[in-house]
């Protein structure tokens, strides 16, 4: 069995400048925590596998393609590949999201 907490695990700088920490990692796929504080945003990208995301704590806004939505927790929602995504936060309080992409890229996300 492996456990692994979020707090152990390291953040990593990224284009976006959130804290976002790879919490799984195998063959079949990755997941990363993402914390995005009040006023964060993170950089429109695309990603070449299908992603889907998991609100953990807080209300943030999930941009996919030309629509965005306001989610908050315990909810999913899924991004196919190739369509631009973003989270934004416009909120006062921190936005804790799972993204989940399946199967594991082999390539690079692309940043628009």
């Amino acid at each position: 069995m492996k456990i692994t907490p979020v707090a152990s695990a390291v953040s990593k700088p990224n284009p976006h400048g959130v804290d976002a920490r790879k919490i799984y990692d195998s063959q079949a796929g990755e997941v990363m925590h993402l914390m995005l504080e009040p006023g964060q945003e993170m950089k429109k990208h695309v990603t070449p596998v299908d992603v889907f995301f998991y609100v953990l704590e807080g209300t943030g806004t999930v941009e996919i393609g030309d629509e965005q939505r306001e989610v908050g927790p315990d909810t999913l929602v899924e991004s196919p590949k190739g369509i631009p995504h973003r989270w934004l936060n416009n909120s006062e309080g921190r936005v804790r999201v799972l993204v989940a992409k399946l199967p594991k890229p082999s390539e690079k996300t692309r940043m628009l």
